[in-house]
C-alpha cells in the first residue's frame, strides 16, 4: 500500500485548502492511503538547530520518511507560498544530504479565492520542489478560483465538472507515483 502524505498550506481552522484536500483525498484508489500531515507546529527553521533539534522537527522528518508521495494543497499568500509551508519545506530539506524530499513524486493544487487561482504559490512551489528533487504531475495543473464558491456548506465541491478534474488529477498522480515505487 503506498502512503500518500497531504500537506495543506493553510493553518486558518475553516480553511477553504484543507476542505479541498478532504475531498481530494476520497479519491485515491484502494492501495493508496492518505494521511494528513501537520505543519502547524513547526518552529521557524534555523540551521542552528542542525546540532540540537526541537523535538517536533524530529517528528516530522521521521513521519514525512514513512511517507512515499505528497499532495501540496495551498493558498496564495502574497503571489507565493505561505510561510508555513515554506518552512515545513525547508525542515524536511535538513540537514544537509538528509533531505525527507528527495525523489518523492509531489503534486501540487493551487487555490485563491480570487480568479488567479493560487498561481503564484503554484510555480513558487515547483521551483522549491524542483530543488529538493521531487518529480511533480505537470499536467494538469490544478488551479482552482474562487474557493470560497467552489464548496458547499458541508465543505463539499459543489460542481461535478471540477470532481472529474480533481479525478484526473489524482489519477495522473497515481500513475507517477507507480513510475516511482
Amino acid at each position: 500500500m503506498a502512503k500518500i502524505g497531504i500537506i495543506v498550506g493553510s493553518l486558518r481552522k475553516e480553511a477553504f485548502s484543507q476542505k479541498i484536500a478532504d475531498n481530494v483525498a476520497t479519491l485515491f484508489p484502494e492501495g493508496y492511503e492518505t494521511e494528513f500531515v501537520e505543519i502547524g507546529n513547526l518552529p521557524i527553521y534555523n540551521q542552528d538547530y542542525d546540532e540540537n533539534n526541537p523535538a517536533e522537527y524530529d517528528t516530522f522528518r521521521k513521519r514525512m520518511k514513512g511517507i512515499e508521495a505528497v499532495l501540496f494543497v495551498t493558498p496564495e499568500h502574497n503571489r507565493s507560498v505561505p510561510a508555513a509551508l515554506k518552512n515545513a519545506l525547508d525542515i524536511g530539506s535538513r540537514p544537509y544530504g538528509e533531505s525527507v524530499w528527495d525523489g518523492k513524486p509531489a503534486a501540487i493544487i493551487s487555490h485563491s479565492i480570487s480568479n488567479l487561482s493560487g498561481f503564484g504559490a503554484n510555480h513558487h512551489l515547483r521551483q522549491s520542489l524542483a530543488f529538493l528533487n521531487m518529480p511533480v504531475v505537470q499536467q494538469p495543473e490544478v488551479y482552482l478560483a474562487n474557493s470560497q464558491d467552489l464548496l458547499d456548506a458541508n465543505g463539499k465541491i459543489n460542481n461535478e465538472g471540477t470532481v472529474q478534474f480533481l479525478q484526473s488529477f489524482v489519477d495522473t498522480f497515481v500513475e507517477l507515483i507507480k513510475r516511482y515505487q
